[in-house]
């Protein structure tokens, strides 16, 4: 070639030189920052994938971080618990050592009571000083809110509901079955009771849940006292009794529930088949009225030792938001993903609308919000979080039970055993609290133990769970974001070599216009 104006040969050095010098620099950079991603041109399809894992990634840490910190959260309503299970203990002991009337003096009691009644605002300092971060955890702040609780319903406990924004659930109750307690029937001639001249008494052995009683009774005795005979060891048998006109006598276990039964064995029948007045024992019917079931009678002289008569009682039968519940007397619950709840049934027969006796459909109540959500996922919906409710454990809350005394039905709740209030060690009705510190201990256990579930099961897993996702999520960005050394390094190499390599060719091609000189002479 011997034109000088245009040097081909230099112009394609030059190109190939440009390449391979942003080339090189690509590698230099890559291997600066450890990325082979470092704009979208150089990968549009993997920037965008890499962003997406970027965010991913970065929710899953912070997922970890609210699940650590719900943990550190129950780990502090677990210590305020334990410390209110230790007084109730407590509180249990100073109940039991004060019935104890004969070896005690009334200064005692007295003082029996001081305690109690310090321990009771205890629990209430407790209840309201229990915090994480300043935020009550047990005065029932994370307690969930409800509406339009119906008549049908005795009591309830929302356990936990996911609630989306500014979402209500109504919870719904179908009755499919009716809650029975164990029943019998004693169908008596008259009152009083008689044997034939030279016979008597007559033995019998009343059974329930709780445990056994035998009963003798002579010749003269009312059924009306029978009846009071009965009651009085009500809470060593779990069965009570009732007179039914002139000639009845109604035997019940005191709940409802198929743990619960009525047995009657005889005895001793006294020779009352011997023309006595005494015709038979039966089982309710159905509805569990006063009339007497005849295809399950059985003659008194055929209920003896061998062969006693029993009835069982009956769990509610129910469906809440369409799941077949679990259920317990008149007590039924559910524990779903998304709703768990336990609903008390009053027991009404004369009741408009479904309860426990009645078969039907009902709006127990409504949750209107409330509860403590953790969000323990990345993403933030409602299938990524974990709801539950803490209730309040003050003594005014803590406790709560309906006691049966002589016929009559009060409800009492913890504080009743301070001061002047029914259930003092001094002057009231130590069985009665006693029944309602065994409440409170069994609820503040179920909680304890509910939130322990929540800690292993949920919390302790979905840590485990999003830290091998967060590890997996980073390893894919990994691949399609950051540098391979290896072969950038070879890159570069291969870049150093083939710039030098076209350096030294533009040189030879910008020379050889020169050779054009030779020409001119």
């Amino acid at each position: 070639m011997t034109r000088i104006n245009t040097n081909v040969s230099s112009i394609i050095a030059q190109r190939v030189l440009n390449q391979n010098t942003n080339a090189l620099g690509t590698s230099l950079e890559r291997l600066s920052t450890g990325l082979r991603i470092n704009r979208g041109a150089d990968d549009p399809a993997g920037l965008i994938a890499s962003e997406a894992l970027r965010a991913e990634i970065t929710s899953t840490g912070a997922a970890i971080g609210n699940a650590e910190r719900a943990d550190q959260v129950l780990n502090i309503a677990e210590g305020g618990l334990q410390e209110i299970s230790s007084l109730l203990e407590e509180l249990q002991g100073l109940v039991t050592s004060t019935a104890n009337t004969a070896g005690l003096s009334l200064e005692e009691k007295e003082a029996n009571q001081l305690q109690i009644d310090s321990i009771l605002q205890t629990i209430d300092r407790l209840a309201d000083s229990t915090s994480f971060q300043g935020a009550k955890l047990l005065n029932g702040r994370l307690e969930y809110t409800t509406s339009g609780v119906s008549a049908n319903v005795n009591n309830f406990d929302v356990r936990g509901a996911k609630l989306g924004f500014q979402q209500q659930i109504d919870v719904e109750v179908i009755v499919t079955q009716s809650a029975q307690r164990g029943a019998l029937y004693i169908s008596a001639g008259a009152s009083p009771i008689t044997f034939p001249t030279g016979n008597g008494p007559l033995v019998i052995e009343v059974a329930g849940a709780k445990g056994s009683r035998e009963f003798s009774f002579a010749s003269g005795t009312t059924l009306g006292d029978i009846r009071d005979a009965i009651n009085t060891f009500s809470s060593v048998t779990g069965t009570r009794a009732a007179t039914s006109g002139a000639t009845g006598l109604r035997l019940e276990s005191t709940d409802y529930g198929d743990d619960e039964y009525v047995s009657v064995t005889i005895v001793s029948d006294g020779g009352f088949d011997d023309g006595g007045n005494l015709r038979g024992i039966y089982n309710y019917t159905a509805n569990q009225n006063d009339t007497a079931n005849a295809a399950t009678q059985q003659d008194f002289a055929s209920v003896n030792a061998a062969n006693g008569i029993r009835d069982a009682g009956q769990d509610v039968g129910a469906a809440i938001n369409g799941v077949v519940a679990s259920s317990d007397g008149t007590t039924a619950r559910i524990n779903t993903d998304f709703l768990n709840v336990e609903v008390d049934l009053t027991y009404d027969p004369a009741a408009g609308s479904a309860n426990a006796a009645i078969l039907g459909n009902l709006t127990a109540f409504t949750i209107t919000g409330g509860g403590a959500d953790f969000q323990l996922a990345g993403d933030v919906n409602i299938s990524g979080k974990e709801s539950l409710g803490i209730p309040e454990f003050s003594t005014s809350r803590v406790g709560r039970k309906t006691i049966d005394v002589n016929g009559t039905s009060q409800t009492n709740t913890l504080a009743d055993l301070s001061g002047a209030n029914a259930l003092n060690v001094v002057d009231g009705n130590l069985q009665g609290a006693q029944e309602i510190v065994d409440q409170a201990i069994r609820e503040v256990a179920t909680l304890r133990g509910r939130l322990g579930a929540f800690q292993v099961n949920t919390v302790g897993s979905t840590i485990r769970s999003l830290g091998i996702s967060l590890e997996n999520t980073t390893a894919a960005e990994s691949v399609i974001r950051d540098a391979d050394f290896a072969g950038e390094t070879a890159a570069l190499t291969r870049g150093q070599v083939l710039t030098q390599s076209a350096t030294q060719v533009l040189t030879i091609a910008n020379s050889t216009p020169q050779n054009a000189l030779t020409l001119l002479g």
